[in-house]
């Protein structure tokens, strides 16, 4: 069917085109919020603004992520684009030296300050949401292994499985998939670290929104314990952690009569709307029995539970017990079954243990957004030389995720098309980072100024448009800060 021939390209002689159309609504968004203002009234790096401020470095970073950049030296790309420029009201950008040189300028109180200057225009954008939208803050910890086979980057470390890296901690609110905090750490450092310093940093920034309450998760490393009894002494803080399995604990499950296990059934992943399909099969559990490989296979899960006080704890918490029953065969041979534990430590005292297993679940979306954050925004790299300006490049970086929420937060929603516009909303903000920027910022545009305006003229149609024009017009005609 593709039949083009005799193709010739040749220079427009007069038609400006941009390929990141998108990114003009990205800046309103920005100026609207009050996001430039935040960060040149609390960030002070420079001593004299010639030609730059501050909010101008962090932007070119965000901005460059969202053009489809994916480091430091695509900036190269974005400043010697005259339409590119134009689109920003902008003479020159940083070069990639110059970034680096202002990424080298942070000490860890200031990257603390920059953080502050986006959260406050955060906390506009959650102001602009219905009341629904405070019933309950959940909030997510987690670490990552950011690994680099560079020898000369100060403050690495040798993390737990012999890879060499920095080790950052994200908190984050699952509502919304937004990375609150960033705190980068040196490999070799556990991931508790210093967790509960920035979940009570979360904490107070979602009280401040005038959310109602708050549910902490985390794994088992952040499960500090000595923390525990403060977060339950303030009333509307709910917590739910996965809890080590140590063999004391592990000895008290086992004594459990049986009767206090039951049996987990989980709901399927999704409903079937039309007629079922043939599934594919399966090959690769015949190449594993082929090749003698060991495997292992979930027979069932029970649940119960048991009260639990640790030793930095004065209370006593619901201990939710997971049961896992594992047959290990290798090739044809069934060799032996086995259990398998896993605890989840909460103060909640309405949900049944069931649902406190499928909470603890749904924190895989906290792997999606780390996975993002790495593979997507491309935030969670080190293209500097240390640990705090590599910390402050992974926090303006990430800044293009969060204006990717902040954009999809802010689409209005019409009352008469209120269900097709709110799933919208919610397929925005669940969005791969590549596809939003494909469907949101790679519009390619003509760039024309006529009557003291810069008007960003499409060149191309995707279905998302409609959208994009509702949240245009909002931001041209609301104030938000």
């Amino acid at each position: 069917m593709m039949t083009a021939s005799n193709i010739h390209y040749e220079p427009a002689r007069r038609t400006r085109g941009l390929s990141a159309g998108g990114i003009g609504a990205i800046f309103l968004l920005a100026q609207k919020v009050g996001l430039i203002q935040e960060i040149d009234r609390k960030l002070h790096l420079l001593k004299k603004h010639l030609p730059y401020h501050e909010s101008d470095h962090v932007l070119n970073i965000a901005f460059n992520i969202l053009a489809g950049g994916e480091c430091l030296e695509h900036l190269e790309l974005r400043r010697n684009d005259e339409v590119y420029l134009d689109a920003l009201g902008a003479e020159r950008i940083p070069d990639p030296t110059t970034a680096g040189d202002f990424c080298r300028r942070f000490t860890e109180d200031e990257v603390l300050t920059l953080m502050a200057a986006i959260n406050e225009a955060r906390l506009r954008v959650w102001a602009q949401q219905p009341s629904e939208f405070f019933a309950e803050a959940i909030i997510e910890a987690d670490g990552s292994i950011v690994p680099s086979d560079s020898e000369c980057k100060r403050d690495m470390d040798f993390t737990y499985d012999g890879q060499y890296g920095y080790h950052p901690l994200v908190i984050s609110l699952a509502n919304t998939a937004e990375p609150l905090y960033l705190l980068n750490r040196s490999g070799n450092r556990p991931c508790q670290e210093r967790a509960d310093e920035f979940l009570d940093r979360a904490v107070a920034l979602v009280r401040r929104a005038g959310f109602r309450t708050i549910l902490l998760q985390g794994d088992t490393r952040i499960a500090q314990t000595k923390h525990l009894d403060g977060w339950d002494a303030a009333g509307n803080i709910r917590f739910l952690f996965g809890y080590e399995a140590s063999p004391s604990l592990q000895a008290r499950a086992d004594q459990l009569p049986e009767s206090s296990y039951r049996l987990l059934e989980r709901p399927p992943r999704y409903q079937i709307k039309t007629t079922p399909r043939q599934k594919p099969e399966r090959v690769k559990p015949e190449i594993v029995r082929r090749r003698g490989y060991e495997n292992l296979e979930l027979l069932e899960e029970r649940v119960a539970e048991l009260k639990y006080r640790p030793l930095a704890c004065r209370k006593s918490y619901r201990m939710i017990v997971l049961r896992k029953r594992i047959e290990v065969t290798k090739g044809q041979l069934r060799l032996f079954e086995e259990y398998r534990y896993f605890f989840y430590i909460t103060n909640d005292r309405t949900m049944t243990a069931e649902e406190v297993v499928f909470s603890a679940n749904d924190r895989c979306d906290q792997e999606n957004l780390i996975a993002q954050l790495k593979s997507g925004v491309h935030a969670l790299t080190t293209p500097v030389d240390d640990l705090v300006s590599n910390w402050a490049y992974m926090v303006m970086a990430s800044l293009g995720w969060s204006l990717k929420a902040w954009s999809a937060l802010l689409i209005p929603v019409a009352p008469r098309h209120r269900s097709e516009h709110q799933a919208e909303r919610r397929r925005l903000l669940r969005m791969e980072f590549a596809t939003y920027r494909e469907a949101f910022i790679r519009m390619p545009c003509q760039l024309v100024r006529a009557g003291r305006r810069l008007i960003y003229r499409f060149l191309s149609w995707n279905p998302w448009q409609g959208a994009f024009l509702r949240l245009v017009e909002r931001l041209q005609t609301c104030r938000l800060c």
